[in-house]
């Protein structure tokens, strides 16, 4: 589509006076175009608990409407022709993008998660820092598992471990939960894989080596502030472990272990003492004299270590962990390097083939796949389970994600971009700090990190054209929309009230420990970024 694209010569934008132009002519009624169809959004989304995708499709066929647009340009024609409408253009161009390297990103993550990869990284941690630095262990554990999974997801795999730590210490568990929490928030916030800063990436068309790049140098400082008002929250609000959350985690590890024992049992065979043994790899099994013996003298002892108490699978190593986890994040950055430091070669055409986001998640994948599964006796069924079941959950962001690029289009196409740029250039503020401004209002209204990412990269993008910004630049301004992205989460936010009930904080204390930790890392990264921006 995109050869068809550059092939045919795009004609020139006919001057739109349908819509709300009728009443308001020119920029006076394109802004309002704008600022009404933002309170619509946001109407709909609060209000009228529409999904997002749904709001903002039609906000964008709204707004598109509204500015004047005709129904040809926004949805094509029935016939065949070489026109594509803005929709389908607005839709596609953003999710060829971010798509492939979303369901790529989310498969690596499940698998890690499934495979035991987070327990492993999580008691490694403790056992190396000790116990009066398990604080400091959980944000790291937060911090390196959550580049490859969601936030939601990293919270459920690692809050029994929060738990154990918490009431082996007797502390209150915000002083473990909320290290964690701003690890995993920092990279869902700043860091590829994850939904908004691919989005923004593909909207801004920066290299992902650059948003990664920029997302370690400002996403730090601003974690260690985090860190710093998790520690001083965690020593003065107690919170105690939530019983009810420990009892459940133990029956689900119950229930995955009496799963495991059934699955072993069923390829054993028969349940009897002797061939348990074999099934689980005992030199019970192994048909000895000896064996043979225990296993016929002593039955009932057999059947008390039947199949429900078979040996736990071994979480992969920690060094494992992170190759996998390493390995994508280092092929991409020097893909983007070698396009700077080495002049066109062979060589730098293969650094940058193994280094396009599509192939290095696709080897981190496939390493994933032999490493955690294959290698440690997964089958071939097994794996496709786990990464099928990890899909279904991506839908619903790679449909908002799209209406965001459909947004973006009817902005652009309908002139309203250029008259927002217009204004904001005359109102004298950076544009980095008018990002981060636009996104805070956006998710401080209506509770999506996602969505206040593509619609303020919808509404910033026009602003930076034709400003022959560098990438590092522009890789900024998508850490300032990140970072307002995740501005002040409240009651209208999943994860104020995941954070919640799965911590069992009331709803005054989450206000005080989540909320507040959230702003403090919002505000810090942008004040990074912003900073950063003053000398690239």
């Amino acid at each position: 589509m995109s050869s068809l694209l550059a092939a045919t010569p795009t004609p020139e934008v006919p001057p739109h006076t349908g819509g709300l132009l009728l009443l308001i002519d020119g920029t006076a009624g394109l802004l309002t175009v704008a600022a009404l169809g933002i309170v619509l959004l946001l109407v709909l989304i609060i209000k009228v608990r529409l999904q997002p995708f749904v709001a903002l499709l039609a906000v964008s066929i709204a707004v598109g409407l509204s500015a004047g647009l005709s129904v040809t340009e926004l949805f094509g024609t029935v016939q065949r022709s070489t026109s594509v409408s803005m929709i389908e253009s607005g839709m596609g161009g953003i999710l060829g993008h971010v798509a492939i390297i979303i369901g790529l990103g989310t498969m690596l993550g499940a698998i890690l998660e499934v495979s035991g990869g987070a327990e492993a990284l999580s008691a490694r941690l403790l056992n190396l820092f000790g116990e009066k630095r398990a604080p400091l262990a959980m944000g790291l554990t937060g911090l390196i598992f959550g580049i490859p999974v969601f936030f939601d997801v990293g919270i459920f795999v690692l809050a029994p471990i929060v738990y154990a730590a918490a009431k082996r210490s007797g502390k209150s568990i915000l002083l473990y939960c909320m290290p964690l929490l701003a690890g995993l928030s920092m990279t869902h916030a700043f860091l590829p894989p994850h939904p908004g800063p691919v989005a923004a990436a593909g909207l801004f068309k920066v290299d992902l080596g650059w948003v990664i790049l920029m997302g370690v140098i400002v996403g730090i400082p601003a974690v260690l502030a985090a860190w710093a008002y998790a520690a001083w929250i965690g020593k003065r609000l107690f919170v105690p472990v939530p019983q009810d959350m420990v009892e459940a985690a133990d029956e689900a590890k119950a229930a995955v272990a009496a799963e495991r024992a059934a699955r072993r049992a069923a390829v054993g065979g028969p349940t009897d003492g002797a061939s348990t043994g074999a099934a689980t790899g005992k030199s019970t099994g192994t048909g000895t004299g000896k064996s043979a013996g225990t296993g016929a003298g002593s039955g009932s002892v057999a059947v008390a270590t039947g199949p429900s108490e078979a040996p736990a699978e071994q979480p992969p190593s920690l060094s494992t962990v992170f190759l996998i986890i390493g390995t994508p994040l280092l092929l991409i950055l020097a893909a983007t390097f070698s396009s700077i430091a080495l002049d066109p070669s062979t060589f730098r055409s293969v650094i940058e083939f193994f280094g396009h986001p599509f192939v290095a998640l696709t080897i981190a994948l496939l390493m994933a796949y032999y490493l955690l599964g294959i290698r440690r006796g997964w089958s071939r069924k097994s794996l496709e389970t786990v990464s099928t079941a990890s899909l279904k959950p991506v839908g619903n962001i790679l449909l908002v994600v799209g209406a965001g690029g459909i947004f973006g289009a009817v902005l652009k196409g309908s002139g309203i971009a250029d008259a927002l740029a217009d204004t904001f250039n005359d109102v004298g503020l950076p544009i980095i700090v008018l990002a981060w401004l636009i996104s805070v209002v956006l998710r401080v209204a209506q509770g999506s990190a996602t969505v206040a990412i593509v619609t303020t990269a919808g509404i910033v993008v026009p602003l930076v054209e034709g400003q022959d910004l560098s990438q590092a630049h522009l890789a900024l301004i998508i850490m300032a929309i990140s970072a307002g992205s995740i501005f002040a989460s409240h009651v209208n936010d999943g994860g104020f009230w995941i954070v919640a009930k799965y911590f069992g904080i009331s709803e005054r204390d989450t206000l005080k420990s989540w909320t507040v930790l959230e702003t403090v890392l919002s505000v810090a990264g942008f004040a990074v970024a912003a900073l950063l921006s003053i000398f690239i």
